[in-house]
């Protein structure tokens, strides 16, 4: 069965100017699945000279008008049809998502390309009705207007590949801009594809820039290159400094959303079986290879042990395996390296004193897939590695508090700031808390619910700016005041 489903992979080449072209070395990289570690496809690896070729044709269409001066309306309607285009090819994105990430077919299906769809239209149409401010005074009349900045540089994170390509990539388009895409080396497939769906609905060539290649090489020229007007990077805290060292040679603004280690807050009033349920969810979901992961997940002590034992029991019914199985909940790790680092994680965890409730090893019985048992670390101290550290995987530490003050405390006692949630049935203690957790997103008694019209980032270490909304297109816009004496 596998077999027959893989002959939607194809092996992958850059797309530059509205065509799939090789390398310039013509060298490729092979992308693996993490259910098997067999081979999907080869992949062209970019150099410096295609990703300076990729940003030069970007800056050549911005500067030609093709796009850039288009009627806000007819860019809509080919971004609208991208999204069309992407719900008419579910199937198939979603089978490239779940062989390239190792996701359950089911999340990529249900949620990953129906978001990413989403995504594009809502930002075709958002851009309809951007508001210019104008103002009056005696003799002067001055107003604003909301110019496309030039070319921006997309970097991808491999845990969501297509709904964070779209993300990113819908709102700068639809602003105005050219965009060049570098999508991570282990997930490429997915955002590739996107170039055959920007062909087909008539998106100019030259608009949208897909290319595949090292970080050391393309990301660094993608945020240094003085024809790059913005940069907006997913990823790892580590590398995000980096990024904006580089783009600081240019003054390039950027927008960072980082890493995080986000508070899962249950107090002894909220409804426990509802807070179990979103707590897996919230550990568990894309096998834990999510920014936004309540991996610290804070419980009353009154109700500690009580909300263990309903928790590791719910645990204990994660199925765990193919990813291509539609029963299947959580599915294989991105790479063999990066399970062991994983499990390196859980060994530090109890060599410092956690303990282990559930899980800790490679799952058996699955050939060599990257597959790990769904993890449960309690009676952890904040000050330990795992708790402080962020993991990206399916390892969940449980810490108790007393007090509401003890809560915050140790929510915020880490160097990120992405997100938190709060279970409680007390409205004003939910809004005391969220208001106090130090975090760019606060969910009560829900979690990863995403309204776009919303700012979306992080604080500290977790990011750099907003995006989402009127900050998207803030971020992918210069913004030019014009008086005039009347």
């Amino acid at each position: 069965m596998r077999q027959i489903q893989h002959k939607v992979i194809k092996d992958a080449k850059l797309f530059i100017n509205g065509e799939y072209i090789d390398s310039n070395s013509g060298e490729s990289f092979d992308t693996i699945d993490p259910a098997t570690n067999q081979k999907l496809a080869s992949v062209a690896k970019a150099n410096e000279q295609d990703t300076k070729h990729a940003i030069n044709v970007a800056k050549e269409t911005f500067d030609s008008g093709v796009w850039s001066d288009m009627p806000v309306a007819d860019r809509s309607m080919i971004l609208c049809r991208m999204s069309d285009l992407v719900m008419e090819r579910v199937n198939d994105l979603a089978l490239i998502e779940t062989l390239d990430v190792g996701k359950p077919i089911k999340e990529s299906r249900g949620f990953d390309i129906p978001r990413a769809a989403s995504n594009l239209r809502f930002f075709a149409e958002m851009a309809n009705y951007i508001n210019h401010e104008h103002y009056d005074h005696h003799k002067f009349m001055s107003y604003s207007k909301y110019a496309p900045v030039g070319v921006t540089s997309l970097i991808i994170p491999w845990n969501l590949p297509f709904m964070q390509m779209t993300w990113k990539a819908s709102a700068a388009m639809a602003a105005g801009n050219t965009v060049v895409v570098k999508p991570a080396s282990y997930t490429p497939l997915s955002a590739l594809m996107l170039g055959e769906i920007a062909n087909e609905a008539g998106l100019p060539p030259g608009v949208l820039n897909i290319i595949t290649g090292p970080g050391g090489t393309v990301g660094t020229t993608m945020s240094t290159h003085p024809h790059v007007r913005r940069i907006s990077f997913v990823g790892e805290s580590a590398t995000g400094k980096t990024v904006m060292q580089n783009a600081a040679s240019q003054l390039i603004p950027v927008s960072l959303e980082l890493g995080g280690k986000s508070a899962n807050i249950v107090f002894e009033d909220a409804d426990l079986d509802e807070a179990v349920s979103g707590s897996i969810e919230a550990i568990y979901r894309n096998q834990g290879e999510i920014c936004l992961a309540g991996s610290r997940l804070l419980v009353q002590e009154n109700i500690y042990d009580l909300f263990l034992d309903k928790f590791v029991s719910a645990v204990k019914k994660i199925k765990v395996g193919d990813p291509l199985n539609e029963d299947t909940d959580m599915g294989a790790l991105v790479s063999k390296s990066h399970l062991d680092s994983v499990d390196q994680y859980v060994q530090i965890g109890l060599s410092e004193g956690a303990r282990l409730a559930v899980g800790g090893k490679k799952v058996a019985g699955l050939g060599e897939g990257n597959f790990y048992e769904p993890t449960v670390l309690y009676d952890v101290d904040n000050k330990m590695r795992v708790a402080q550290e962020e993991i990206f995987g399916p390892v969940l530490v449980v810490i108790p508090f007393k007090t509401e003050e003890d809560a915050i405390r140790i929510a915020n006692d880490s160097v990120y700031g992405l997100a938190g949630v709060v279970w409680t049935n007390d409205l004003r203690r939910a809004h005391r808390v969220a208001s106090k957790v130090n975090a760019g997103l606060l969910w009560i008694n829900c979690w990863y619910y995403r309204d776009l019209r919303t700012p979306f980032g992080g604080s500290k270490a977790s990011g750099i700016g907003r995006e989402g909304g009127r900050h998207s297109f803030e971020f992918f816009s210069e913004a030019k005041t014009i008086t005039l004496k009347l």
